[in-house]
């Protein structure tokens, strides 16, 4: 009767820590020593997104490369997706006693940096944003209104019940006009049908509803601002910038002109150049 008991105790031991195991909301791979850098990266997107940047970074920075939950190989976590992430990012920090960690994050990643640096007494020392906004939903959406953005939705409900021919379709017209790098093209229609589903569309849903256009009033470390130009030019890029960082009292940006949101891959040399002149 012992040995049954003992059995069932362990038996709901494993089964515990495997539930608490799939509820992590992301997972990091560290490369390189120095001051930390997290690395944020795009939506749907791995940590490999990252590749490039980090064989250089990687030589002076101790590296710390995200996946979130749901994309990859990373296991699904319940919603709400992006705050479980934000919060769990201060929480690694805080645990791995990362000291002044410095971010650089691109287009979800950029805007979880604005989120994590617009809080009163964090531990960030600099931000580097890459092609993204503090409101994604107001550069959609006119008359845009936060307390409208909500998980059950008919765009949504559409979304979930996608079957796999429609979902590709979407993923390949998506992917053609995030950038002009055609293998760099399969490589993000790849990550957006690997997603998981409801996290694809609860986690977006998460990023729309988030509007922080007021709260980086409150952003006092340096922040700098890696921007595409394409489709729209230059100067269509400047005025929506000017307009959604208004409120930012301090901020440097540089424009990739001709490139499309995947700066990295449009721009590889500059990009590489902006991040090592910026990071320092």
């Amino acid at each position: 009767m012992k040995t049954f008991q003992s059995i069932l105790v362990f038996t709901f031991l494993i089964a515990t820590l495997c539930v608490q195991a799939q509820k992590k909301p992301f997972e990091v791979t560290i490369k390189g020593q120095g001051q930390p850098v997290l690395l944020f990266p795009g939506f749907t997107c791995t940590g490999s997104v990252w590749e490039d940047t980090v064989v250089e970074l990687s030589k002076n920075y101790e590296c710390h490369i995200f996946t979130f939950a749901g994309f990859g190989e990373v296991a699904a976590i319940e919603k709400p997706w992006l705050p479980k992430i934000k919060e769990g990012v201060n929480t690694y920090v805080k645990e791995n006693q990362l000291k002044a960690p410095m971010i650089i994050g691109h287009s979800l990643g950029g805007a979880l940096g604005l989120w994590l640096t617009s809080e009163k007494d964090h531990p960030y020392s600099k931000l580097i944003v890459v092609d993204a906004l503090p409101s994604t939903g107001a550069l959609m959406m006119p008359n845009f209104n936060s307390e409208n953005i909500v998980y059950e939705s008919p765009w949504n409900k559409q979304t979930l019940e996608m079957n796999e021919e429609a979902f590709d379709a979407m993923a390949t017209q998506m992917s053609a006009g995030m950038t002009m790098n055609t293998e760099k093209q399969n490589q993000i229609k790849e990550w957006i049908i690997q997603s998981d589903r409801e996290t694809y569309v609860y986690g977006y849903t998460d990023l729309l509803k988030l509007d922080l256009r007021e709260d980086i009033a409150q952003i006092k470390i340096p922040v700098t601002i890696l921007a595409a130009t394409h489709p729209y030019g230059l100067e269509m890029a400047k005025n929506t910038y000017e307009g959604q960082y208004k409120n930012l009292e301090d901020y440097e940006i540089e424009f990739a002109e001709g490139a499309a949101h995947f700066i990295m891959y449009d721009k590889p040399e500059w990009f590489k150049s902006k991040i090592l002149k910026h990071i320092k």
